[in-house]
């Protein structure tokens, strides 16, 4: 990947989005979704103003999609994102760190090192970066799918995906509520934390409150796994709290029944302005007959990912640990 290329791409996506922003009198994220079709199609969409279809056409003249990489492209959409994100008022509107999104990426090509095909899932896309991110480091078909119920978020991850080349269906819809999918073989996501407004849908899960809202990462752990194979793997980022809240102790009991836990890697308190926002990376595998969980599960505290010396020490100890689960070793 060329850090250079990623800059050429970037600017003239944030050039061309400023454009849109600017003559349709909508928001940046809005026009970038309309800047990345228009590259994609390689054309401005006959329901725009002649005015801004002529400047969307000088703008294409400049850039060549085809002469940029997968990761390329979708570094410099994601540069685009956060700066639409910048100030953004809406929780929702976040992004799975790049450094995070490419280490659940190596994990995930190992749990499915040497299987022909993937059916990958993520039930809270957003725009698509960390669903993509890993699908460009897993190294076998991969048949992937998504859900994201926000309207500017779900349109940028079709787009996102449409200009990597990556096949993803989507799904615009509330992620606790029922899907129109075969179980799938790997689920990831990047949790959002808080309660679940919708009591009466909450309460056809096992991970309901009893009082109040219930918690709408549980409900998400809960679903994802209703919709993941026998032996199949789950891999989200969730709070450091996860197993110490008022309602953890049914999610610890529900996780029993239904899971294994693989692996729970605490992300560098440098991620993150405050420590009581840290999160972990939890590795599960739902249950089946030919599974069993590790006799020592994946632990650990990552080190910065700017400290490359530190990294390459708990990659080396990850490689190993992987190789001996792998082996029935663990």
């Amino acid at each position: 990947m060329n850090q250079e290329n990623v800059e050429t791409l970037f600017e003239w996506i944030d050039n061309t989005s400023t454009i849109v922003e600017k003559d349709l009198n909508v928001t940046y994220l809005e026009a970038l979704a309309e800047t990345l079709d228009t590259l994609f199609h390689g054309q401005p969409f006959d329901d725009l103003e002649d005015d801004l279809q002529k400047k969307l056409t000088n703008q294409l003249v400049k850039i060549n999609k085809e002469s940029f990489k997968k990761e390329e492209k979708r570094k410099a959409v994601q540069l685009a994102i956060l700066k639409g994100m910048k100030g953004a008022t809406q929780q929702q509107h976040l992004i799975t760190p790049d450094s995070v999104a490419m280490f659940m990426g190596y994990i995930a090509s190992k749990l499915v090192e040497g299987k022909e095909e993937v059916k990958l899932f993520d039930p809270v896309a957003g725009t698509g970066n960390l669903i993509t991110s890993v699908m460009n480091q897993l190294e076998t078909n991969v048949k992937a799918y998504g859900s994201e119920v926000d309207q500017t978020l779900i349109q940028l991850a079709v787009a996102n995906a449409n200009l990597q080349k990556n096949e993803i269906e989507f799904f615009h819809q509330d992620s606790l509520r029922p899907f129109l999918m075969e179980p799938v073989d790997f689920v990831i996501g990047d949790l959002p934390v808080g309660y679940y407004p919708d009591d009466t849908q909450a309460s056809a899960y096992r991970l309901k409150s009893n009082e109040g809202h219930s918690y709408a990462h549980h409900l998400l752990i809960e679903q994802s796994l209703n919709y993941t194979n026998e032996e199949g793997f789950l891999m989200f980022i969730v709070p450091n709290f996860l197993f110490d809240s008022d309602q953890s102790q049914s999610l610890n009991e529900f996780l029993r029944e239904h899971a294994h836990i693989v692996g729970m890697l605490q992300l560098s308190d440098s991620l993150f302005k405050d420590e009581k926002h840290g999160k972990s990376i939890l590795i599960l595998q739902k249950k089946g007959k030919g599974s069993k969980p590790p006799k020592q599960a994946l632990l650990a505290k990552l080190p910065s990912f700017k400290s490359p010396d530190a990294m390459a020490n708990i990659l080396s100890q990850m490689n190993q640990w992987f190789e001996d689960y792998k082996t029935g070793k663990l």
